[in-house]
């Protein structure tokens, strides 16, 4: 599970805030997290309507041998071969659309000062940045800002085809929505996104995943992770992801890669593992994909790593399907030493959690936790990125093997060393908040993100009998997860454990600072993502609101959260943190219990009682304040550019790496270079 977005970034803009015996760590050893200095390295590329892009520096580089920068190479590469499966996976017509406005954009030597063209422009950067016609946050369809008749003359112009419903759903109401989570509708029906095929319901789904047994039901396989699910003459029929197979032509360029980098793995297990993913593509069998996820699991040696595949469920309604991505890693070894404490006292975290007996762990296992610095990304991680990665997402091998929690570290040095624009004293109650805010909020965000991909996502057990969350929570799982992993990450970050292992030199103070930008945001500031009237949709925005307004409702009969106005503005003010630690550990306890126990009813109450309705005068009043700012409320990356130098003997004898000076010159790069599938699949 990826802890996506950063739980207070609003985004660059507010210094960024936001997944055996135990090794004990005595107060002697000091291991506080570090805050990377700023080089005078350039992090902004450019912005356009609510889009921040950003770039990266892959640190470390230079200390892999060639033989590891040939590994990294071969990944990177073969991820981007993999690119355009996301863009039909967000919507059947992506393809088609891309390619034509890409045509047009390559070729028009007509007027391009207007305000048409310019909106064009725009619109197809955006199109870039979310893979696809819809939102890459809030779902909704992308605005086009001009005219059906001047997109035909700019097709007409350029001798470009673009026709039927993949012209008109630019300009309709069709296919609004690319993941529509909300209440009282056929989820699976109303939405774009491309698992399934027209006239696919959400009955259908259920009851064809809900035939299928796995042959050890203490293992379960995934089923639906990597098909597409269609009816043909009224059957319902799985079209698989694999060589041969949907998406067959990007799989084998993907596949011809990670030939390549089996070839150069840093050790055996890496190397096994890398042959098991190899196999799983060209099969798409799901045994496979378990088999190769023990072994990339285990596989825990070596200077680089990487996540490859079809993997998050977020962006199916019902938590079936996996969307692909890639990203590569290079380990930050001074980091990933001074984090490495969380893992090992990851059973104490257990132990000491609010949760019921039985739903806590004996035996936490096999946790590993990484600092890594990326070196390219692909699919749904690019450009906008996960800032913190835990998988795999089988409750079973996480019980029975463990997991690797990873957090990207020049990803998240890059956010905080972009710029701010000053939002964060707009919506602050006081000085006393700010300077908290100013002093401990990126180590804040950096502690939390740890604890809820090491602790979070690796805490808690099922019930006996109770079976995988997307089959009980259904629509909710992601959502009920996330914030259930947030809540871990919430309760231990007010505690002087963290100051007992090194982590802090004042618990207290980060503590206070992380729940201020907590609440902060979950009750006000991510409203600046939506539209005004807009119910909340995305998962992780849900999660951030259902945990917020649950502690403050609950608090009020002992004013533990106080909503205040002054000026004519509204703030948030904790008057009690220790309170409110209290009810973090209440809420934990109860989502644990709801995910133990499968209970449907009870996750439904929480979710669109706390998390989906927004108070309409507030998010106006958000709005008219945020407006004052240039910022853009959403931050995605481009990728370095790894090339290849070769020696005389025709072989790779070094790399040079380039930075994108654009964005567009990245995307039309991408689509020259990596477009391996067809306009319809």
């Amino acid at each position: 599970m990826k802890k996506k977005y950063l739980i207070g970034i609003l985004l660059t803009a507010m210094i960024v805030m936001s997944c055996a015996d135990k090794k004990k760590t005595s107060n002697s050893s000091k291991v506080q997290i570090g805050i990377e200095k700023s080089t005078n390295f350039d992090y902004n590329v450019e912005q356009f309507a609510d889009i921040k892009v950003l770039r990266y520096q892959i640190s470390g580089w230079e200390n892999l041998t060639l033989k590891e920068q040939k590994l990294v190479y071969y990944l990177t590469q073969a991820g981007l071969s993999g690119r355009d499966i996301i863009w039909d996976q967000n919507y059947r017509h992506n393809l088609t659309i891309r390619k034509a406005l890409e045509n047009v954009y390559n070729t028009y030597e007509g007027d391009k000062t207007s305000e048409n063209w310019k909106s064009f422009e725009t619109y197809l950067k955006r199109v870039w940045f979310s893979n696809g016609i819809h939102h890459h946050y809030s779902n909704a369809k992308l605005p086009a800002n001009f005219s059906s008749e001047y997109l035909n003359e700019l097709l007409a112009a350029t001798n470009t085809k673009l026709e039927g419903e993949s012209f008109n759903v630019i300009f309709s109401d069709t296919d609004a929505k690319k993941v529509n989570q909300a209440k009282g509708v056929d989820n699976v029906l109303m939405s774009a996104v491309n698992f399934y095929g027209p006239g696919v319901t959400n009955a259908d789904v259920e009851s064809f995943y809900g035939k299928m047994k796995s042959p050890d039901p203490g293992k379960p396989l995934s089923y639906g992770l990597n098909s597409q699910l269609v009816k043909e003459n009224g059957v319902l029929k799985e079209r698989v992801y694999k060589s041969g197979g949907l998406y067959g032509p990007a799989i084998d360029e993907v596949v011809k890669w990670l030939e390549l980098a089996q070839g150069v793995a840093e050790n055996e297990a890496q190397g096994k593992a890398l042959g098991l993913l190899i196999e799983y593509y060209k099969t798409g069998d799901l045994q496979t994909w378990d088999d190769y996820n023990v072994a990339w699991t285990g596989a825990t040696e070596g200077n680089i790593d990487y996540i490859n595949s079809f993997i998050e469920v977020y962006n199916d309604p019902l938590g079936y399907k996996g969307s692909y991505e890639t990203v590569v890693q290079i380990k930050d070894f001074d980091m990933s030493k001074k984090m490495a404490v969380l893992s090992e006292n990851a059973q104490w975290f257990e132990d000491n959690s609010p949760l019921m007996d039985e739903h806590k762990k004996k035996n936490v296992v096999g946790v590993t936790y990484k600092v890594v610095n990326v070196a390219g990304e692909a699919g749904d991680a690019s450009p906008s990125t996960p800032i913190g990665v835990n998988l795999p997402n089988a409750n079973w091998i996480r019980a029975e093997v463990g997991s690797k929690s990873v957090s990207l570290g020049n990803i998240i040095h890059a956010y905080n060393n972009a710029g701010s624009s000053g939002r964060l004293k707009e919506y602050v109650y006081d000085d006393e908040e700010y300077e908290l805010e100013k002093k401990h909020g990126q180590l804040g965000d950096k502690l939390h993100t740890a604890l809820h991909e090491v602790i979070g996502h690796a805490s808690g057990q099922l019930n006996p009998g109770v079976g995988e969350t997307k089959e009980t929570l259904k629509n909710y799982a992601s959502t009920l997860e996330e914030g259930r992993a947030d809540l871990v990450g919430l309760y231990y970050l007010y505690n002087p454990k963290l100051q007992e292992l090194g982590l802090v030199d004042d618990w207290n103070a980060v503590g206070k600072t992380a729940y201020d930008g907590y609440i902060r945001n979950g009750l006000m500031t991510q409203l600046i993502r939506l539209q005004l009237g807009d119910d909340v949709e995305e998962s992780h925005m849900r999660n951030r609101q259902w945990v917020s307004a649950w502690v403050f409702e609950k608090g009020m009969s002992e004013n533990v959260i106080e909503k205040l106005t002054r000026d004519g503005k509204t703030y948030y003010e904790i008057n009690d943190y220790e309170k409110l630690h209290d009810l973090f550990g209440q809420l934990l306890k109860e989502t644990q219990r709801i995910k133990s126990e499968g209970d449907y009813e009870a996750v439904e109450a929480l979710v669109e009682g706390y998390g989906v309705k927004v108070d309409q005068d507030l998010h106006k009043e958000v709005l008219e304040r945020n407006a004052q700012f240039t910022s853009a409320p959403y931050s995605g990356f481009v990728n370095p550019v790894i090339v290849p130098e070769m020696n005389e003997a025709g072989e790779i004898g070094s790399f040079t790496i380039e930075q994108p000076t654009t964005f567009k010159e990245q995307m039309i790069n991408y689509s020259k270079n990596y477009n391996f599938l067809p306009e319809v699949n």
